[in-house]
């Protein structure tokens, strides 16, 4: 007689341990979805931010570009002058060598018309010309008295052609003095000018490497960033897929299929709305548990979003006007007001009034290639999705 009712209270025990540990596993699994689904918002969000620091990045790095083409041209007009400031500096500097060389040569040939007026003058000194009437007593006859008259003619004008020629050299050779002196402080202005052109362009040139290797560089670092969230992001939602809730039907062979390259985020919502678009409207369908036998708009769009773990229960249509990001997604857009809602998909509408338009619950479905208008309605979408 007691042996019954112990069993009993052992059978009831372990029932009870069994529905806490069932409790607890899925209080557990809740709890690790919505820290995922947290985790994966706040990735998609790091992800958003950097995608827009590198499109603000290349925003500056294309504004900056006509300056950049202004500094260039000045560069390369700087480096044209700076070529035909050597081209003239190498012309000075030779016409500089063909100076000092004249001016070598000017100065010889003035020495030597000074050692030679030297010489004749002292040889005058030493042997004093004879004067008129001595010269006419000395003279043996005519004759010689004609040719001692014009050596003595000659020897003078050969004097007087010694002192011009020696003071033309002096002359020439101060000219040439000064026209080099000229030639020199010219050759030194221009110098100064092409070095200064040179310094003006290097400075340029590197101030145009520095700004590019940085704003590439910052634009790297944040691609680079954004390449890591990303993955994160998708090792994210790969695990929120497997982590799909159970007992959500699915059907990846239906009639809307995802575009190629879709995340398996999208695939995932395709199939589970593929599963349930031909079945019936009914007000308040899906909102008691996800598993239901008819649907309506907001019930349907629940269904679908919790196979991918977008939702962790069903909403109504006013809640999704909140739900997720603001505006249309890339992947998945929700529609919604406080009568009505549906999704567009991958280019697919999820829609329970074109099942409607299509016949109700006898064939139809939800899926429809038509788009309609959106005006009234609040576009929300989920994260990096």
């Amino acid at each position: 007689m007691t042996t019954v009712p112990i069993r009993r209270l052992l059978l009831l025990c372990a029932l009870a341990l069994c529905a806490a540990a069932a409790a607890t596993a899925l209080s557990t699994a809740d709890r690790a979805d919505a820290d995922l689904s947290s985790r994966i918002r706040s990735n998609a969000d790091r992800a958003k931010t950097l995608r827009a620091a590198v499109a603000s990045e290349s925003a500056r790095i294309r504004a900056s570009s006509a300056g950049l083409a202004t500094a260039q041209r000045r560069l390369r007009a700087i480096q044209a002058d700076v070529g035909v400031q050597q081209a003239k500096l190498k012309r000075t500097e030779d016409a500089l060598v063909k100076a000092r060389n004249r001016l070598t040569r000017l100065v010889s040939r003035q020495r030597d018309a000074t050692d030679a007026l030297r010489a004749n003058l002292l040889a005058a000194y030493r042997n004093p010309q004879p004067d008129i009437v001595s010269v006419v007593i000395r003279a043996k006859g005519f004759q010689e008295l004609l040719e001692t008259s014009d050596f003595l003619k000659r020897v003078a004008m050969q004097n007087a052609r010694i002192m011009d020629g020696a003071r033309t050299s002096r002359a020439k050779v101060t000219k040439q003095a000064n026209s080099l002196a000229t030639m020199q402080a010219r050759q030194l202005r221009i110098s100064t000018a092409l070095e200064s052109r040179r310094d003006r362009a290097q400075t340029l040139e590197t101030a145009l490497l520095r700004e590019q290797q940085r704003r590439m560089s910052a634009r790297g670092a944040k691609a680079g960033a954004l390449r890591r969230i990303q993955s994160q992001l998708a090792k994210l939602r790969k695990r929120l897929a497997r982590m799909a809730r159970p007992g959500i039907a699915t059907n990846a062979g239906g009639t809307a299929q995802p575009p190629p390259g879709a995340p398996r985020a999208v695939a995932l919502v395709i199939a589970a709305a593929n599963a349930i678009a031909g079945l019936p409207y009914l007000y308040g369908g899906g909102h008691a548990g996800f598993k239901d036998t008819a649907y309506d708009c907001s019930g349907s769009v629940s269904y679908a979003l919790a196979a991918a773990g977008l939702v962790n229960s069903p909403m109504a249509s006013g809640g999704f006007t909140s739900w997720g990001d603001p505006g249309p997604g890339k992947w998945i857009t929700t529609y919604a007001n406080g009568g009505h809602m549906f999704m567009v998909v991958g280019g697919w509408r999820f829609d329970t009034t074109a099942l409607k338009n299509s016949g109700g619950s006898g064939g139809g479905t939800r899926w429809t290639r038509q788009m309609r208008p959106t005006a009234g309605f609040v576009a929300r979408h989920p994260p990096g999705l």
